[in-house]
């Protein structure tokens, strides 16, 4: 089960926990209600102007035409007024819902930014992107929509029975035991279309992250010959989807009629019953006809409660997942003000007895104790599953310890300032991710103050003018899509260039130089050369020459450090890093 499910609450306290992570919502909310009570009143003028028309402006053998003038005129300019309340109420309730739901976004986005990679990677990407995107869109349509007529449906009830009742209180309690059962009967649909809405929304989500994966792993799925397998992983997370949607949709159809059965009954027993009732007096003909168009001001209320129904559990199912988000505690948060900020200089890095074990698996780290002095240039090696990069996300703290601590500078890590961790340490993946933009803005993400002037000698000073000046438009070239336009070494010479331009106090590199071609990899280490200056410097290390490089070398094996010390001293020993020395030089002469 997904760790962001959150907690399970009816749909009251759903929608009441919602609006209150919405404020921008309320705001102004009595205005717009005042606007529905007007816009709702409205809609009884006709049925009064009948009445009264009938009753009085045809009462004598002669037609009272003044009379009736005056009621048409006074009924149209009421249309007039409702239809205009009925427009401001509408503008103000989208305004509203699009500015509290943009918010609802925004805060949505920072707290899956706030939560730790462990979380992130315990929901496929489509599907957490869903709960932020296509969920909120749900809850969007239903407070524009569904919403607005949930209100104006209750006020048109509730004056369409009072007036029912001021015209004859036979016909309306007539009209009511029609109706009562029905509405006995609609919160068990209820139940029913929350839990059916909720699994759609599910489905939906799996469908994204089906479609989402296929796209971006598009290259690898042909160069494996996987399309018909990637094909039906699709149609099955499609056709999931479509048999949800397709479940709601019959208990959806089983109301609606039953609505149209109950309308009709009632409409016909009020023929009946009226024509008796103004046979004997007690009721005008006027009233009658008034009545009758009262019914369907009764009815129509009833008769979309279906379609209202379907988009508010659509929207609370919506609702649902991402308070699932919200509600998640960030499990590696930012101390905020009250947090350390460490002063600019040359990191010490301390780890003191560090664990560390994904939840339900073995443990990664184990008992992890190393101090590494300022400005000394680390490399970190060992065999795929050994620790290596788990030990890299402790120390940027895009993951906290199970026990045990990491210190910089000699402050617990999670006691520093995110805006102070992520100025002073910097990390370069492997991947290399580039945004969709420009050469000038993926290198300018490391430090958004940058001048142009700044950015040039920074590649200058890395030794990749003649690369920048080989590119088709220079700094103002394209990256495309998560840098698909270059190759991967030129990726990671971005990814570089950004974290040079960033200045950090420690560099953390997750062999940055892994993906270029030789030349370029000679180029980089004499660059590299004077980025580590001054600084301390971590490498996780894939390749033999990075590991030549450093001042010491850590060797992690399954989850320990088992051999520390000098390239030069560590290879004339027997062990795990002669091992991988040994298998390094193999594959450089092959």
């Amino acid at each position: 089960m997904s760790s962001l499910q959150g907690v399970e609450r009816s749909a009251l306290a759903t929608v009441r926990h919602g609006l209150s992570l919405t404020p921008e919502f309320r705001k102004g909310l009595a205005g717009t209600l005042a606007l529905a009570v007007l816009a709702t009143l409205g809609k009884v003028i006709v049925p009064i102007a009948v009445q009264q028309t009938i009753d009085r402006g045809l009462k004598g053998e002669v037609p009272d035409l003044p009379y009736i003038r005056a009621a048409v005129l006074l009924c149209a300019a009421a249309v007039v007024l409702t239809a205009v309340c009925a427009y401001l109420m509408n503008v103000r309730l989208y305004k509203a819902t699009e500015t509290s739901l943009a918010g609802l976004r925004v805060r949505g986005f920072r707290h899956v930014h706030d939560l730790s990679v462990l979380t992130q990677n315990s929901e496929r990407r489509g599907a957490l992107v869903s709960r932020v995107t296509g969920d909120v869109d749900q809850i969007s349509v239903f407070m524009q929509w569904g919403g607005l007529m949930i209100i104006i449906a209750l006020g048109q009830l509730l004056v369409a029975t009072v007036l029912m009742f001021v015209y004859s209180w036979q016909l309306a309690l007539l009209v009511w035991i029609c109706f009562l059962p029905l509405m006995v009967v609609l919160p068990r649909f209820q139940r029913w279309l929350s839990g059916a809405y909720t699994l759609v929304r599910e489905r939906t989500g799996d469908m994204l992250a089906a479609v989402s994966e296929s796209v971006v792993g598009a290259a690898v799925i042909r160069a494996h010959g996987a399309e018909s397998r990637t094909a039906g992983r699709l149609d099955a997370a499609i056709d999931a989807n479509r048999a949800a949607q397709a479940r709601t949709q019959r208990i959806v159809a089983t109301v609606f009629p039953l609505t149209e059965i109950v309308a009709a009954v009632a409409l016909a027993g009020v023929v009946l019953l009226g024509v008796r009732l103004g046979i004997g007096g007690e009721i005008t003909a006027g009233r009658l006809i008034a009545f009758l168009f009262l019914i369907t001001l009764f009815v129509s209320p009833l008769q979309i409660a279906t379609e209202v129904l379907n988009e508010a559990q659509n929207a609370i199912a919506g609702w649902r997942r991402i308070l699932g988000v919200l509600d998640t505690p960030p499990d590696v948060a930012d101390p905020g003000p009250e947090g350390v900020e460490l002063p600019r200089g040359p990191i010490s890095v301390s780890f003191e007895e560090v664990g560390f074990s994904y939840p339900g698996g073995m443990p990664v780290l184990s008992e992890v104790s190393v101090d590494i002095p300022p400005r000394s240039r680390i490399a970190v090696v060992g065999e795929t599953g050994s620790g290596k990069t788990t030990f890299a996300k402790l120390l940027t703290r895009l993951m906290d310890p199970v026990s045990g601590r990491v210190t910089v500078d000699g402050e617990d890590l999670r006691a520093v300032r995110f805006s102070s961790l992520r100025e002073r340490i910097v990390m370069v993946p492997q991947d290399g991710f580039l945004f969709d933009g420009t050469l000038e803005e993926n290198i300018r993400f490391g430090r958004p103050s940058a001048t142009e002037a700044e950015i040039r000698l920074a590649m200058t000073e890395l030794g990749l003018t003649g690369w920048l000046e080989g590119l088709p438009a220079g700094l103002a070239t394209h990256v495309g899509q998560r840098g698909e336009s270059l190759s991967a070494g030129e990726r990671q010479l971005v990814a570089l260039a950004r974290a040079y331009l960033a200045d950090p106090d420690l560099l953390l590199l997750d062999e940055a130089t892994s993906a270029v071609d030789p030349a370029t990899e000679v180029r980089l280490a004499r660059a590299l050369e004077g980025v580590t200056r001054g600084r301390t410097a971590i490498s996780i290390a894939h390749r033999l020459s990075t590991a030549e490089a450093a001042d010491e070398v850590l060797v992690f094996d399954r989850g320990r450090i088992v051999q520390r010390g000098p390239h030069a001293e560590l290879v004339e020993e027997p062990g795990v890093y002669a091992d991988l020395h040994a298998s390094w030089v193999s594959a450089a002469r092959s």
